[in-house]
């Protein structure tokens, strides 16, 4: 009925061409039988280069940096390179070497490594200048007639991480996994898009496979790495942690590009000509969706204008004019290839989208399309090259963006992608991301989730024109566009930080998106899935998106040290998971490292663009011991950073380890220059202490405290304590200070982040699973917690949608310190409140530790309807929830396309029902009984309209508790009866579920679906 991905144009050509190029020399030979490399029989030594003889196999030995060296293995004598210089750089001298002749082995040695190669039979093991082995292989190098294998010992407890995209994985441990590199169109979970052929290890070192072919890497005991060729050509890289093999890593094959600014916003990508699913339209309509973000206040930086096959362009200099005057750039897929780049460049092109001009034999057209797009771009314009691809190799990294893929947004998409991104990061790959909510399918509630957590990607997109609705952010309507907006623009006032890990990975290689492993690799728990689902933005902050239809998050794992809710600024000391983490719609768990501080552009900006000289620059600080950051700026436009022209700012904190005392903010002097530096601009600090100082001086100088937001807002200079915010911050602003001079902002006699009484501070809960009827006057329960000091002079209030009536706030004069106390307050929904989820926000206001404080969480309750009072089909109640593996579920038709409503009668096994609900697997669907019913009945199965593929299996839930599951049903089965009994369950779940990995055709219909109610 239809395609799982949007199948490229050409695939089978790929395909047949990849299959060419990579089965390589001697795929005839695929019978061969394994042969490992013999005794040493000659020995040549030749400055940094050594080659060792073992009957007609040769192995060469080359060293590039003291800690970086190349093996090469010519099982019949002669060397060969098919990457050429495609993939390594020039990589300057050489470093100085020697040699000596141990008797049993040869040493090759640098001022930082040695590489024993033992004589009888030929080996290989690497040894610190310290004499520590980093790793040594248990038997030679073996090749048969297709394949190359590299077999290593495997360390007690060594990790491996690497090997590119990897869906679905990466950001843990590969040990006792399989990894494959290498082309496979599969861009869901478990596919391997962008696969590198590098890995690191634990143990402190990288290796990279120098070749265009894919790879097989088994990290069991021992660890085989093979390649489907007949040579042997790698590259080794000894570091002390990660971090440094990435950098050595990406300086051989090229550290990640500095994009434009505007390629750090979100982009939005359409076919506009001719849309044969959206209805004949022009080029220039792309401007009326580009004035849809200017209208809705949400950030957008480029748009692809002809992202469709056979979709083509007109008016393509005025379209870019056009999104220019809005902020945004003019993107271009290249479906007609390259040739008309430099006129499409001149016209006003600045993004290249590289999936189909590629198409080619293998990966050598691959990473040469990126690398000529790139250049293209800055060839025929001052801007910075800017690709995206969805299939590429190693050295892309230097070129472009890789993205992985058409997908459908569903809850299992976001769960597998998360640790998808953060693990390409350990393979140099500073800029993956994936469509928000994927191309197909999707829905409001799955859209605004996706796009909450890949906001703290660095880069990322909507695709439009595949879906049964378009993808902007604004489509859904309310509360989802306000939600969007709140995260779109958090991502944007982030620019500063974002930019300057941009900058970072010039240097380094490491991305911004990181695994909890690259910053701790000392905690045994970042490499296991107790930290899969979540990953550090920088090193700062630590996102740990919600994947389910639901309104907590569990299994939040945070490592060592302190960490703050950024939401409501509760503090949490590491190692510790957290469970039952509030996280309603507008909620993306998100936490803060304990002496961040994190520059930011204030004031709600909707683009880069609206920044001016005068503008201010923030810094957000969370105070803890000693802590900097240095922040990088230039134009982020033009390539004039390249020749120097940037400048850095350093940012130190110094404020105590724990508890009270004063908090110092130094400013260093702006050092560099670039076009549009400003010389002079307001800062505005906010500064997490949980208490008030006594007093805020500014060079020497004591500023004027202000005593309401809207002074301080109507201030040119001055200082609040805001205590209602995030758990109490100081709040601070100059005048424009110029920004060659440093300067110094004391806070005296206040704290560290936490307080000055550390664990004073109440914790706010609410408990789960709370209703209320529509326009039903009820109870919300809100669990008010002291830290280690008595709580008094309580006051609780409700935040709650536009519509409730909510009582005045409830009081209780004390609660103990470690103790709990439920506090009620009554409310009240609109007659018209929606169905389902609303969330509403405590506040609760007290006295402890001899201060005025401030506590609040942001909570879900559910909306129900009026229960059943008689017999009633399933297909005609209100759904609570309905989450579907294709589009959305059908009522009284089969699931159909992506679309709603596009399904046809419902027919199992030759039969036709008048009422059912058309589902997809994975789908779940929940109805509100209110404890009125006994019975559910239906016929289920697989529909007709698939023709008898598909496997799925159906279930019965209610109240948590499993009443029913079918066998497994394929689309040639006959149809299933069901009936349970459902008596006093409150909410039953309808569960159908993929059973074979497939999902392909998987249209469960649940037929006849009717309650005994009354």
């Amino acid at each position: 009925m239809h395609s799982r991905i949007r199948i490229r144009a050409g695939v089978a050509g790929v395909l047949l061409g990849l299959l060419t190029v990579l089965a390589g020399p001697g795929s005839a030979r695929a019978g061969t039988a394994p042969v490992t490399v013999g005794d040493i029989t000659g020995f040549t030594a030749e400055g940094p280069v050594y080659r060792l003889d073992a009957g007609a196999a040769r192995v060469r030995v080359s060293f590039v940096t003291p800690e970086t060296f190349r093996i090469e293995l010519a099982p019949d004598g002669a060397f060969t390179d098919p990457t050429g210089t495609d993939i390594v750089l020039p990589q300057g001298r050489p470093p100085a070497t020697r040699w000596r002749d141990r008797g049993d082995r040869y040493e090759l040695s640098t001022s930082k490594v040695t590489l024993r190669a033992y004589k009888s039979p030929l080996r290989f093991a690497l040894h610190r200048a310290d004499g520590t082995r980093v790793w040594a292989e248990t038997q030679g190098l073996t090749w048969n007639g297709t394949t190359t294998t590299q077999t290593l010992a495997r360390d007690t407890d060594e990790q491996f991480y690497g090997a590119g995209m990897q869906n679905g994985r990466g950001n843990t441990s590969h040990r006792g996994r399989t990894v494959e590199v290498g082309v496979d169109y599969n861009w869901n979970d478990g596919g391997h898009p962008n696969s590198v052929p590098f890995y690191l290890s634990s143990a402190g070192y990288g290796v990279y496979r120098n070749t265009y072919a894919p790879n097989t890497y088994v990290f069991a005991d021992p660890v085989a790495t093979t390649a489907k060729e007949q040579r042997f050509d790698a590259y080794y890289f000894a570091g002390p942690g990660a971090k440094d093999v990435i950098g050595q890593y990406t300086r051989l094959t090229g550290k990640p590009f500095m994009p434009p600014v505007y390629g750090l916003e979100i982009g939005d990508a359409d076919c506009y000509l001719h849309n044969a699913n959206r209805g004949e339209r022009h080029t220039l309509d792309a401007l009326k969706v580009a004035d849809g973000y200017v209208e809705n206040d949400m950030p957008n930086g480029w748009m692809l204008v002809n992202d469709g096959y056979g979709c083509g362009y007109e008016n393509l200099a005025e379209a870019a004019q056009g999104l220019q005057q809005r902020g945004m750039q003019l993107g271009l897929w290249t479906e007609d290839g390259l040739d008309k780049l430099a006129d499409q460049v001149k016209a006003g092109q600045r993004v290249a989208k590289l999936d189909v001009a590629w198409v080619g034999a293998g990966y050598k057209f691959a990473l040469d399309g990126c690398k000529d797009a790139y250049k293209g771009i800055e060839a025929n314009s001052d801007a910075r090259g800017f690709t995206w691809a969805p299939e590429s190799w190693s050295g892309a990294q230097r070129c472009g963006v890789q993205w992985s893929g058409d997908q459908s947004g569903t809850w299992e998409y976001i769960r597998w992608q998360i640790p998808t991104y953060a693990g390409a990061s350990m393979s140099g790959l500073a800029y993956t991301t994936g469509d928000v909510d994927g191309i197909f399918g999707g829905s409001p509630k799955t859209y605004t989730r996706d796009l909450q957590w890949k906001m703290f990607l660095p880069v990322t997109m909507t695709m439009d024109g595949w879906a049964a609705d378009d993808k902007q952010p604004f489509r859904y309507g309310e509360p989802y566009t306000s939600i969007n907006r709140k995260h779109l623009k958090l991502h944007e006032a982030l620019l500063p930080y974002i930019y300057t890990h941009a900058h970072e990975a010039t240097r380094t290689g490491v991305g911004l998106a990181r695994p909890l492993v690259l910053e701790y690799p000392d905690d045994p728990r970042a490499a296991t899935d107790a930290a899969k689902y979540e990953f550090l933005s920088g090193e700062d902050f630590l996102v740990a998106p919600v994947h389910q239809d639901a309104v907590e998050r569990d299994g939040i794992y945070l490592p060592k040290g302190t960490w703050i809710d950024y939401w409501s600024g509760r503090t949490y000391e590491g190692p510790v998971t957290v469970d039952g983490y509030s996280a309603p719609l507008d909620t993306l768990p998100l936490f803060v490292r304990a002496g961040a501080a994190v520059p930011m552009w204030p004031g709600s900006i909707r683009s880069y663009t609206d920044r001016t000289a005068g503008s201010p620059l923030a810094w957000d600080i969370y105070p803890q011991g000693a802590s900097s950051f240095t922040l990088y700026e230039d134009d982020g436009v033009t390539r004039e950073h390249r020749a120097g022209k940037y400048a850095t700012q350093r940012a130190e904190v110094e404020a105590p380890r724990r508890g009270a005392g004063d908090v110092t903010v130094r400013i260093g002097a702006s050092e560099g220059s670039f076009t549009g530096k400003q010389t002079a601009r307001p800062y505005q600090f906010t500064v997490h202490t949980g208490d008030a100082p006594s007093a805020v001086e500014l060079g020497g100088r004591k500023l004027p405290r202000l005593t309401s937001k809207a002074a301080y807002e109507a201030a040119a200079q001055g200082w609040w304590y805001d205590g209602d915010y995030r758990g109490g911050v100081v709040r601070v602003r100059t005048a424009a200070l110029r920004t060659d001079r440093a300067f110094a902002l004391e806070l005296e006699n206040t704290s560290a982040v936490g307080g000055a009484v550390p664990g004073a501070a109440a914790v706010v809960a609410a408990p789960a699973g709370q209703e209320l009827g529509a326009g039903t006057r009820g109870r919300i329960a809100v669990d008010v917690t002291a830290g280690s000091r008595d709580v008094t002079g309580v006051s609780v209030s409700l935040d709650a949608p536009a519509g409730w009536h909510v009582e005045p706030v409830a009081t209780t004069d004390r609660i103990p310190a470690g103790t709990t106390k439920r506090i009620e307050v009554t409310a009240t929904p609109g007659q018209d409140a929606a169905v389902g989820e609303a969330t509403l926000g405590a506040t609760v206001r007290y006295r402890a530790a001899g201060q005025s404080r401030t506590a609040g969480e942001r909570f879900a309750v559910s909306v129900v309807p009026e229960p059943p009072g008689a017999d009633v089909w399933a297909s005609d109640l209100v759904w609570m929830k309905s989450t579907n593996g294709w589009g959305p579920p059908e009522r009284d038709r089969s699931n159909g396309e992506s679309g709603a409503s596009d399904g046809h009668v419902l027919t199992l096994a030759g039969k036709t029902y008048e009422k059912g609900i058309g589902a997809h697997a994975d789908s779940d669907i929940e109805v509100h009984l209110g404890g009125r019913c006994t019975a559910f009945t239906a016929d289920v199965g697989i529909d007709d309209e698939i023709d008898g593929y598909g496997e799925v299996a159906f279930s019965v839930e209610a109240d948590g508790r499993r009443l029913w599951s079918s066998p497994k049903v394929s689309g040639a089965s006959a149809a299933v009866p069901v009936e349970v009994d459902v008596t006093g369950a409150r909410h039953v779940r309808l569960l159908v579920t993929d059973t074979n990995g497939s999902k392909s055709g998987d249209h469960g219909d649940w037929a006849a679906a009717r309650f005994r109610c009354g």
